[in-house]
């Protein structure tokens, strides 16, 4: 069988596709968990996202009764010129519904942050990019960020890559995190599985919350 015609997985074995595993102390990454991608009629709606909210209660849930860090992000930008966006915004204005008083900025009200769990505003795709949050993670002896939010070919990719690169091992829970369409979905999902973190299932994702 020629390159060509091999699928994607028979391609990638034994190239990519090494597990990476859970380290010693995880935190929990809820990202960009926003009311536009979960409105139907919004510009940025996601049907994906819905269900990857749905989902990620019981992750949420388990994570807290455990004692595992939880960490939110949104997006955020000023809201008379846009320039802290710099030049993703000029490639995507959608995104100029990020600012404060904006519903569609708003979180899901199905995982809502707590007082005590601390919200990371970012203006571009990585969590880690222009934040604090590899700093605060590493200060607190976190090995291991687990990611649910959105989208899948956005911000969750660009956040895990940087993750890996920021030092820390990468799961990505597959139920927990949303696209607008399944194709680039299940694409990013696939890559990010080969190069950069590991994607597993809510179930075992829970199970090692609570070891």
């Amino acid at each position: 069988m020629t390159e060509k015609n091999q699928s994607a997985d028979a391609n990638y074995q034994g190239v990519w596709g090494n597990r990476i595993g859970f380290g010693q102390k995880p935190a929990l990454l809820m990202i960009d968990f926003m009311q536009g991608y979960t409105q139907p009629g919004a510009p940025l709606f996601a049907p994906g996202v819905v269900s990857a909210v749905a989902e990620s209660v019981e992750l949420l849930d388990c994570a807290r009764q455990q004692g595992i860090p939880v960490v939110h992000t949104n997006i955020r930008y000023h809201p008379s010129h846009f320039v802290d966006g710099g030049m993703w915004v000029k490639k995507a204005p959608v995104m100029k519904d990020m600012v404060e008083g904006n519903p569609l900025a708003a979180f899901c009200e199905e995982v809502l942050p707590l007082p005590a769990e601390v919200v990371i505003s970012k203006q571009y795709a990585s969590s880690f990019f222009g934040t604090s949050l590899a700093s605060m993670l590493h200060a607190q002896g976190i090995d291991t960020v687990v990611l649910a939010g959105c989208s899948t070919s956005g911000c969750i990719r660009a956040t895990a890559v940087d993750a890996v690169q920021h030092g820390f091992r990468t799961i990505v829970v597959r139920e927990c995190v949303g696209d607008r369409h399944p194709d680039p979905h299940e694409a990013n999902l696939f890559d990010i599985d080969s190069k950069y973190g590991d994607v597993v299932s809510k179930k075992e994702a829970m199970d090692r919350f609570k070891k």
